[in-house]
């Protein structure tokens, strides 16, 4: 199906899940929203059966570029991301070097909008390198033409509470957000994957509930006092949503993501010493994914994000001590919730459409993205079928990470189709061409 002259009448789809509508896209906006639509030279796509959502938006994605390109690339990770579903991504600051300046942020701007695929968003460092000592560029990065509002250490806990205090006040000058990856470190030092039965049965060092909870009490705490923004990366235990659902009953502003394989996947799966399964946060319990599905279907926890942590395989393929880790999900991102959220009834497509998109572009401050399907709006969406099933396949993926713990699962829903400013990025399941900003626009900034 080809891209003729911008203009598209999709016919027929379940908008949010419900009735079937049609909605024409034309000159990268919807056009219009309702039944028997017409539009002379249109590219006409068939979607009954099919369910139109906002484009996903994810608030958490490593690409690994610049520094990492053997792990993966700014254009490879996109690519993956369009045929997910989605049409932003927050790239984070852990590239080498670091996303600590205005000029490497700018660099992974520069080079999302190359590629085409998804708008990307780089997310800047909290502290200098990393390392925890002291604040990064904060201003100069959201100032930049990246305009950066979301800043984070992930991967490395920013543990000093004055700094991190700082942090939180500096942000308010723009309105940014700081997104905290919670793990005390002296209560990991040497971890390797969930404390509990599992690890003392296989001997491995435990990783404590308590080393992620006591960051976050502490975080909600100092985000009520300076009255900033906190949000909280990968939320993966039952203490975590109670500690988020007690600030948000205060009116605390704070916002928190759960990954898909944190709402499916166990510490049991470590009983295999496969390394695939070793992660950061590491896998909890069947009674911690429990409530990390019941806090995202009532709001506690608001998006979901993917985490996307792609490796190469001699990183993965060793003994557990020695692995990485991280799991890669832009691609399965959505059949996971699909399966874990949907087909048990905890949620709509409706509420699908705010954890994956809606609620991710107001975290990001994203404009544009996670808009209503209705007329005048942009017209970044996808369509999904459902019916769907699958087996997943690294080895056919466009990421260039092939560590998916969701290896040879059967899951349910497909992306057909991701509109990205009004230009289909995939059609019929398969990349189609990347968005090329018209010559006009080519110097603004979106």
């Amino acid at each position: 199906m080809a891209d003729n002259n911008g203009t598209y009448l999709i016919r027929g789809a379940a908008v949010l899940g419900a009735g079937a509508e049609d909605l024409l896209i034309r000159d990268g906006v919807i056009g219009a929203r309702g039944t028997d639509l017409h539009a002379d030279g249109a590219t006409v796509i068939e979607a009954a059966g099919l369910v139109a959502l906002p484009g996903m938006v994810d608030v958490h994605t490593h690409l690994r570029e610049p520094g990492r390109e053997d792990a993966e690339t700014v254009e490879t990770g996109t690519r993956a991301a369009a045929l997910g579903g989605y049409t932003a991504v927050h790239a984070m600051a852990n590239s080498t070097p670091v996303a600590d300046t205005a000029g490497v942020v700018e660099q992974v701007y520069s080079l999302g909008r190359a590629a085409g695929w998804v708008d990307v968003r780089p997310v800047g460092a909290v502290t200098v390198g990393l390392a925890g000592e002291q604040l990064a560029e904060l201003g100069a990065m959201a100032d930049s033409r990246a305009r950066v509002r979301m800043f984070s250490d992930d991967g490395i806990c920013v543990h000093d509470p004055v700094l991190m205090r700082r942090a939180l006040e500096y942000v308010k000058a723009f309105d940014g957000v700081v997104a905290q990856h919670a793990q005390e470190p002296r209560l990991t030092a040497g971890a390797q994957m969930n404390e509990g039965e599992v690890s003392a049965v296989l001997g491995l060092t435990g990783w404590p509930a308590v080393a992620e909870e006591s960051i976050i009490a502490r975080d909600v705490l100092l985000a009520q006092h300076v009255n900033s923004r906190l949000h909280v990366c990968h939320v993966s235990t039952a203490g975590s949503v109670e500690i988020i659902r007690w600030a948000k009953e205060r009116g605390i502003n704070v916002t928190a993501e759960v990954t898909p394989h944190h709402l499916l996947l166990t510490d049991d799966l470590v009983r295999s010493y496969n390394p695939v399964y070793k992660v950061n946060p590491p896998l909890r319990t069947d009674a911690d994914v429990q409530a990390l599905r019941a806090g995202l279907a009532d709001g506690t926890i608001d998006v979901v994000g993917t985490d996307h942590a792609p490796h190469p395989s001699e990183h993965k393929e060793c003994e557990w001590a020695q692995a990485a880790m991280g799991m890669t999900g832009l691609e399965t991102a959505l059949s996971v919730v699909q399966h874990t959220m949907i087909e048990t009834g905890l949620m709509t497509w409706a509420d699908f459409a705010r954890v994956t998109s809606t609620a991710a572009a107001r975290i990001g401050r994203l404009s544009d993205q996670g808009r209503p399907l209705e007329a005048g709006e942009p017209a970044n969406l996808i369509l999904v079928d459902p019916a769907a099933r699958w087996t997943v396949d690294p080895a056919r993926m466009a990421t260039m990470g092939r560590n998916s713990p969701f290896a040879g699962l059967e899951l349910p829903g497909k992306v057909v189709a991701t509109f990205y400013k009004g230009h289909p990025t995939v059609l019929d399941g398969e990349l189609n061409t990347p968005y090329r900003e018209p010559a006009a626009s080519s110097a603004v900034v979106s």
